[in-house]
């Protein structure tokens, strides 16, 4: 943990997953009070939009699977990405708008974890990275149970669209901090707060 927190490249990606982790990544809840609280669906068109979900998920994974490299820019679209998806799904006026907002939440949200995997294991040196990875997965797995209850009780007492409202601002906030990381020089070609002879995170 010194080490990561040493690390301002490390600690704004980290605070970054935080973010989307813990206030963003409660799509069983969203989905679930959308599809019941809002359009009035049955567990079979619950199921659908899951599945409509996972198509954004499998395409966004399949988009990061063609990169050449793991740029931070991109981390920071994929965050705005997210929080633009949230805003889109919680103003939503029907179903299938709905379910197209998903999508554009699914790809962005395996773009922006996909991202962080590739950027903390690229610069990071071998003989830290391992714990370094046990860190990222503990505050993206982590972080989820803490926000569950509050996106819970946000839908609880102000509905659905709010606690999806919820969602896009971590997705705003987390794209903050990238671009406020990107404009310190955390991200660039030349910055000089990589470990000496290791892998460089670009724009």
């Amino acid at each position: 943990m010194r080490f990561a927190w040493g690390r301002p490249d490390l600690k704004a990606i980290l605070v970054m997953l935080f973010l989307i982790g813990t206030f963003g990544l409660n799509f069983p809840i969203f989905i679930s009070t959308m599809a019941v609280g809002v359009f009035h669906a049955d567990a079979r068109s619950y199921g659908l939009l899951s599945s409509i979900m996972a198509i954004g998920t499998v395409a966004g994974a399949l988009l990061s699977a063609g990169r050449a490299e793991a740029r931070f820019g991109l981390l920071v679209t994929g965050a705005g990405l997210f929080g633009l998806g949230c805003t889109f799904a919680a103003l939503a006026p029907s179903y299938w708008v709905f379910a197209i907002a998903l999508v554009v939440i699914g790809v962005a949200a395996l773009t922006f974890t996909n991202t962080t995997n590739s950027l903390m294991q690229l610069s990071t040196e071998p003989a830290m990275r391992g714990r370094v990875m046990a860190l990222r997965i503990g505050i993206a797995l982590g972080g989820t149970p803490i926000g569950a209850p509050i996106i819970g009780w946000t839908a609880d007492n102000f509905g659905p669209r709010w606690a999806l409202g919820v969602g896009a601002a971590s997705g705003f906030a987390a794209a903050l901090l990238g671009i406020y990381a990107v404009m310190r020089g955390l991200g660039g070609p030349g910055s000089s707060r990589k470990p000496a002879g290791g892998p460089q995170l670009h724009l």
